[in-house]
Parts: structure tokens; sequence; C-alpha cells
């Protein structure tokens, strides 16, 4: 493969790193009772946080994880985790901050990964994939290890379409000659202005309404008709 265009700078992996481990700090305060957590963890859910998408990313552009060529990536995702939970009782007064630094988060993760796509010669839709898979990435593995159900599997607030949206702008902005730089930054706005909106006015994709098993449950009389 030949050598890529575009490489993240060692500072901006870094800042969408620490700010995953923040947020995942803030996720794992959430646990109460036997499900709490301690400080490692707290480091845990942060590195994996911090860590997934881009270990998900750099695996399917067939690259050495850049998460594992460096000490800073681990330090920087578990400090921030440390740092968020020493500090919970601030960062949860603070509403709006926790809404957009995840709608940041998911918009530098899914920026890196279709920016460093499209760098290594992937075509744009799988790129816009690789792009999604590492924004959500981390949070799959983190409800895997939990034990939860992955969250972008049901109805919620937009998460991965935000994200798709995002790193579509960049490819087709990228196509039209603009800067993928550029494009990356202004990539990380779409998906963060959308998944704010989202969050701020409950907006989700239609439920699976189950039509289909409806019509079936009549004809046969094996499966029960539930009404809304």
């Amino acid at each position: 493969m030949t050598e890529p265009l575009f490489t993240i700078p060692l500072w901006a992996d870094l800042l969408g790193v620490g700010l995953g481990g923040i947020q995942g700090a803030m996720f794992a305060s959430g646990f109460q009772g036997q499900r709490r957590l301690d400080w490692l963890g707290v480091a845990i859910i942060g590195v994996m946080i911090g860590m997934g998408g881009g270990l998900i990313r750099d695996l399917m552009i067939g690259q050495p994880p850049a998460t594992l060529q460096s000490n800073w990536y681990l330090l920087t995702a578990a400090g921030a985790a440390l740092l968020d939970m020493l500090l919970a009782g601030v960062f949860h007064r603070l509403n709006t901050f926790i809404v957009v630094l995840d709608a940041m988060v998911i918009g530098m993760f899914g920026a890196f990964g279709v920016s460093k796509a499209v760098a290594f010669g992937i075509p744009e839709v799988p790129a816009v994939f690789v792009g999604v898979c590492a924004a959500v990435g981390g949070s799959v593995l983190r409800d895997m290890l939990m034990g939860l159900p992955v969250a972008i599997m049901h109805v919620g607030s937009l998460y991965a379409v935000a994200a798709g949206a995002g790193c579509a702008f960049i490819v087709v902005a990228h196509r039209f000659g603009m800067s993928i730089t550029v494009a990356a930054v202004l990539g990380i706005v779409v998906t963060a202005v959308i998944r704010v909106l989202a969050v701020l006015y409950d907006v989700s994709l239609p439920e699976q309404r189950r039509l289909y098993r409806r019509k079936v449950a009549a004809e046969t009389g094996v499966v029960p008709i539930i009404k809304p």
C-alpha cells in the first residue's frame, strides 16, 4: 500500500483519546450499588472509549494500530478518565458540556477514521463505513465489556447517523477538491451539530414496528398481535 497523503497529527489524536477518556469516566460514574467501578474499572472504561475507535479504524484499514505505537495513548486515556473521576462533581453539573463533549468525540473519531481511510486509498463508501465504525467503536466495546445492550442498536438520539453524515460530508467535500484536512474539521462540526440537535430535541430514527411479523401473526395465529 502506498504512503498516505494525510496523517493524523499526534496532538490531535491524543486530544480525541483524552476527550474519549473523560467521556468514559462520565459513563462509569453512573454505576451504583454492586456495579459501581473502582479506579481500575474507570481507567479501563476510559481506555476503551479513548482508544477503541482508533484501534478498530487501523485494523479495518490494515495498518498497525497507532494507539499501540506510542506510550502516550494509554497514558492519556487512563489519565483523562481518572482526572474526570476526581472532578466528577464539577463535570456533571455542566450538562451542556457533557452533550457537546459527546458530540465532539463522535465527530473527531469519525473524521479521523474516514480521513485516514481516504488517505490510504480506500473507496469513498467503505471509507465512510470505517469512519462510522471508528466513531462508535469505543462505545460498542464499552457496552460489550460491561455486559450492556449495545446502545447504537436501539432507539435513541442520533449517534451513528450523526457520524455517518459527518463522514459522508468529508468524502464528498474531498471529492470536489477540498483539502482533506479542512473537510475533516468541517466534518467534525457537521457531526457535532447533528448530534447536539438530536439530543436537545430528542430526535431519533423511527422504531422498528414489526409490521411483517404482525401480518404473519394475523395469518397464522401463532404469534400474538401486540397493539402499540
